[in-house]
């Protein structure tokens, strides 16, 4: 049976609740993870490039929301590729993590500890919100549903809603779920989807070597598991705001 939207918050708290904390340290350690380090960089190296083809040649100005933003990892990126830390926010539901990222990142980014569903953003104020394996975490289909239309309402005419998730299930982690394409596009239903498949496979890429990680992506792309996709919000005027089809 579907969980009633209003407790997904709560059930999606208790799904983090069990997972293995010292596992998940040692997994996306950028420090002490190849596999983690590789996806991240791979991964920024694709937003750039999505973002610099839709026609931003900075971030500076440019207001961006992240949804989920656990310690803050993506929010520090963002600061580094130029972002304004008084123009970036990020939502997070669990409060230890959201203290994490108040920790680490300036003073003038803010962070608010909550549900998202429960955010004050004025509508078309954002000209990006990122969600980065957020979708996989919410098994309640209208909770879901209802959050990227919420999601969808903050972005300016001509921004966009950034996504970030695998796109297979786990049979071994049945509190996520897989993210392919087509829920993405049922999702935003309104945007032009520019998306590209990235990521080898973690399980993969942690056996191998860190020099062997990209080249293996590269050689056998069916094994890439996650897609960055950017959900473009058509423009008001005629001008080309958005990435060409």
């Amino acid at each position: 049976m579907s969980l009633d939207p209003s407790h997904e918050p709560a059930a999606v708290q208790a799904r983090y609740a069990r997972r293995n904390a010292v596992a998940d340290a040692q997994h996306y350690s950028l420090y002490a993870s190849a596999s983690a380090l590789q996806a991240q960089q791979e991964r920024l190296r694709a937003m750039v490039q999505l973002w610099r083809t839709h026609g931003w040649q900075s971030l500076a100005g440019l207001h961006i929301t992240e949804v989920g933003c656990g310690s803050g990892g993506n929010l520090h990126d963002l600061v580094r590729l130029g972002a304004e830390p008084q123009r970036l926010q990020g939502l997070e539901l669990q409060t230890e993590r959201a203290a994490q990222a108040r920790a680490t990142l300036p003073a003038a980014l803010a962070i608010h500890a909550g549900d998202a569903a429960s955010a004050t953003i004025a509508p078309g104020s954002q000209q990006a919100v990122l969600a980065f394996t957020l979708f996989s975490s919410l098994l309640d289909a209208p909770f879901r549903t209802a959050l990227a239309q919420q999601m969808w309402q903050w972005v300016a005419p001509g921004g966009g809603v950034l996504v970030y998730d695998f796109v297979v299930n786990n049979p071994r982690n049945p509190d996520v779920q897989g993210v392919p394409l087509a829920e993405v596009r049922r999702l935003f239903p309104q945007a032009r989807l520019h998306s590209h498949r990235i990521t080898l496979a973690p399980p993969v890429a942690r056996r191998l070597p860190g020099g062997m990680i990209a080249p293996c992506a590269a050689l056998l792309p069916f094994l890439r598991t996650h897609r960055l996709t950017w959900a473009v919000k058509p423009a008001l005027s005629t001008g080309p705001t958005a990435l060409p089809s």
